[in-house]
């Protein structure tokens, strides 16, 4: 290496501390940091979280539509996302939108939103997402009284006359995993299934977890959830949603990751969507 002068060395030493300094400052897709010239993260609101969900929000997904209480599945999951961004549980601010508004292009009022958003290409083009805090599960859910609606595993509901929607990746998984005595029963679509259901055409309706919530909370007269399919393949992934191009997408992914690496997502899932609703996963 050539011997450079006291003035060359100077120089060059400057060259470089301004190199590692600009190579600091800046993101990896070269927009604007997600900090503060402090260090805060730069939300909404400085020092603040603002979060969305629906109006009105539903169990389990936020219990007793009271998402500032931390119970229910989606609202445990922000305050845990809230405290990897380092935020108190004091430091949140709840906000309701539509679901439609969420997913919709332009400004939000909120640093980010989850009302069960599946991650889509076309949704991309107008907002950002975080990686996925859950995957939807197939699950099964019928009336009281009907054949298989009491059973506690697969062997339960085997000898049942299921039912399930055309297209979807739960046909797959009712073949696979319940292994059923009788041939499935196959719909052109879940509202001809659920009134399938309904009319006693068949005993056990199979669906992804979410619908089979919605189904015996809302649709169905006497309902019940029987339980969950124990796969995850092929279902729709929900994700945090954020105003596209949000400066906090990386750092809310990041939290996201973590949680589902150190086994927080599915404790979660298992406490509020499993045990809580009493909605087994199925043996």
């Amino acid at each position: 290496m050539p011997h450079l002068r006291p003035a060359t060395r100077v120089l060059a030493a400057l060259a470089a501390a301004a190199a590692l300094t600009l190579s600091g400052c800046g993101s990896d897709d070269g927009g604007s940091s997600s900090a503060t010239s402090d260090g805060e993260l730069a939300t909404l609101t400085p020092g603040k979280l603002t979060i969305a969900t629906g109006d009105p929000a539903y169990s389990p997904w936020v219990e007793d539509d009271k998402p500032e209480s931390g119970k229910g599945f989606e609202a445990a999951v922000a305050y845990a996302v809230a405290d990897e961004l380092g935020f108190d549980k004091a430091d949140v601010t709840w906000v309701r939108t539509t679901f439609d508004a969420a997913i919709a292009p332009g400004p939000k009022d909120f640093d980010f939103n989850l009302q069960q958003f599946s991650i889509t290409d076309e949704r991309k083009k107008g907002v950002d997402f975080s990686s996925p805090y859950y995957t939807t599960v197939p699950a099964l859910v019928s009336v009281e009284g009907s054949k298989g609606a009491d059973a506690t595993d697969l062997a339960g509901v085997k000898d049942s006359l299921i039912g399930v929607a055309t297209g979807t990746t739960t046909l797959k998984a009712v073949e696979d995993l319940v292994k059923p005595s009788q041939k499935v029963k196959i719909f052109n679509s879940n509202e001809d299934a659920v009134q399938a259901l309904k009319s006693k055409q068949i005993d056990v309706l199979a669906v992804d977890l979410p619908t089979a919530f919605y189904l015996a909370a809302a649709e169905l007269d006497n309902g019940k959830v029987i339980g969950q399919l124990d796969t995850s393949e092929g279902g729709d992934q929900f994700g945090l949603v954020l105003p596209k191009g949000s400066d906090l997408t990386a750092a809310v992914t990041k939290a996201v990751d973590t949680l589902r690496e150190n086994g927080t997502l599915d404790e979660l899932a298992q406490e509020w969507l499993a045990d809580k609703v009493d909605a087994p996963v199925l043996k």
